[in-house]
């Protein structure tokens, strides 16, 4: 990607000047004074808010999109990724002051971050910009054997920041949010590697005429109060099709809550423009290995999508990996939440004492306000090793976005070990499948429920195929490893494609469990 030239009224807005400052808006007041405890910033309103950024926000999608080129020069130019991980920021230099709980580092340009990014701190209610210096800088000397040329600095900008606070070890600065490349960022909670990353957007995902990817242009930090937990984050994302103003409210802990908000102004009518997008790697697990030949049972950052539906129903719906691009969609209507999940959490589920699959944590989407009509879509990109993500998840309107109007959706995005405040159903504990020792052309499936929530009465099954037939379902307590098994054999026929579905529920039909959810394809 190419340099992007700010317009005018960014610097001037990140400088503090030109666009006046005005009293906080009402909408903004109201927020602060109607939030949930322990779910909102404590730190008192500014002068600097969401509306500010958002008239930048409207402004610039009033302007053709355009993206110059942007040149790494000097210590900055052809860095490989060793090279590049050897350049820190300076914890001396810590735009926060170390006052409070929280610290912040700047990113550095090179590698594949080239696009410069405009980043201030908001103090005492004005923005103050933070201009890309290479003395805050170190170089590690293995990597850079002839020092560091901290002189040479052409058009380059810092490539994103990263937020640090005492999250796992007392007196212990751990980064828990990152916002670099695009418009991705990604956050743990305590006890939880990186793994799956959330995006600002995601615009034509998926689509034959190729994928949009808007970029975060600007950042406004604002400095939290001394004994604050929360700290806010205020952006502009733009592209060729939208520009957009976010908010993000920031709560590390056990549960790392980011609560969102974002007013998007289309440039265009927008027919596949995806809100609380999230981006997760999956390469096999036991149900879906296909020819690969590796000594680890499973290799993924998330291993399915769950979704708790506008109508009461919980849905697991099983990820795999797939010879062909598969888009699925789940129609819904308010949705109460959804999320790529890591459900297995053992380490033996995943052998690998370097990339500690079990510690990536989930991350879960719960809508605020009406959303309507639309539908969870996922996308599963085929893939041949664990180093790209290939799944996406977000939420897609039924009705277009329309062009030179301003569209408002509010968000919390959670990461943590998995979903919160879960719903008491029975969860999926595991998948497995293969073929059938008895056909070989019939496919074997295990899926394993959590048994703790079933008394001497056993529930009943119900599996369904929209292609091909079910044979030989059973159920079968395992008390040992406290899941109640159901069996089945798939017979695909002449199908090429089948969505298969089970449910564990009473004598009555009352759902006992969530809902299994699995495509298959030959």
């Amino acid at each position: 990607m190419k340099r992007r030239q700010f317009l005018n009224a960014a610097t001037a807005l990140a400088a503090g000047g030109s666009l006046a400052a005005t009293p906080v808006n009402a909408q903004s007041a109201a927020d602060s004074a109607n939030a949930p405890e322990n779910e909102a910033p404590t730190s008192a309103p500014t002068v600097f808010g969401f509306e500010e950024v958002a008239q930048l926000a409207a402004e610039r999608a009033k302007r053709v999109y355009t993206q110059p080129v942007a040149e790494q020069v000097g210590s900055f130019a052809d860095l490989n990724y060793d090279r590049y991980r050897g350049i820190r920021f300076r914890r001396d230099a810590d735009p926060l002051g170390g006052k409070g709980r929280f610290s912040m580092d700047l990113l550095p340009p090179g590698a594949i971050f080239y696009e410069p990014v405009n980043i201030s701190i908001v103090r005492d209610g004005q923005p103050q910009t933070l201009a890309f210096d290479p003395h805050l800088l170190e170089f590690d000397p293995s990597q850079f054997p002839d020092g560091a040329d901290l002189e040479t600095k052409g058009e380059m900008g810092w490539s994103g920041f990263r937020l640090r606070t005492v999250l796992n070890r007392p007196g212990t600065m751990d980064e828990f949010l990152v916002f670099q490349g695009a418009s991705y960022f990604r956050a743990v909670a305590r006890g939880t590697l990186y793994g799956l990353s959330a995006r600002g957007l995601a615009i034509k995902t998926g689509s034959p005429d190729g994928e949009e990817f808007p970029l975060f242009t600007d950042f406004w930090i604002h400095e939290p109060e001394a004994t604050s937990e929360w700290v806010r984050i205020h952006a502009v994302l733009d592209s060729k099709s939208l520009t957009a103003a976010f908010q993000f409210d920031v709560n590390p802990g056990a549960v790392t809550m980011i609560r969102t908000r974002v007013a998007i102004f289309p440039r265009i009518d927008l027919q596949n423009t995806g809100i609380a997008p999230l981006t997760s790697m999956f390469w096999f697990s036991p149900a879906s290995r296909r020819t690969v030949d590796d000594y680890r049972p499973a290799v993924h950052d998330s291993d399915g999508l769950q979704m708790h539906t506008g109508a009461g129903q919980a849905l697991w719906r099983t990820l795999a990996s797939h010879k062909a691009l598969q888009i699925s969609s789940f129609m819904d209507n308010n949705p109460h939440g959804f999320g790529l999940i890591q459900r297995n959490r053992d380490f033996i589920d995943y052998q690998d004492a370097e990339a500690m699959y079990h510690q990536r944590p989930s991350a879960w989407i719960q809508p605020e306000g009406d959303w309507g009509e639309g539908e969870v879509r996922l996308i599963e990109i085929p893939v041949e090793n664990e180093f790209n993500d290939n799944v996406v998840s977000y939420w897609l309107p039924k009705e277009p976005l329309a062009k030179d109007q301003r569209h408002e959706f509010r968000y919390r995005l959670s990461f943590a070990p998995l979903p919160p405040n879960d719903v008491p159903l029975a969860k999926v504990r595991q998948v497995r499948s293969g073929r059938s020792i008895n056909v070989e052309t019939t496919r074997s499936f295990i899926v394993d429920f959590d048994l703790s929530l079933f008394d001497d009465d056993m529930p009943e099954s119900k599996v369904t195929t929209s292609a091909g037939k079910i044979v030989h379902a059973y159920l079968k307590p395992l008390p040992d490893q406290h899941v109640l098994r159901l069996a089945f054999e798939f017979e695909p026929g002449d199908a090429e494609e089948a969505e298969l579905q089970a449910l564990l529920t009473d004598k009555n039909g009352v759902a006992l469990s969530e809902s299994w959810l699995a495509r298959w394809t030959a």
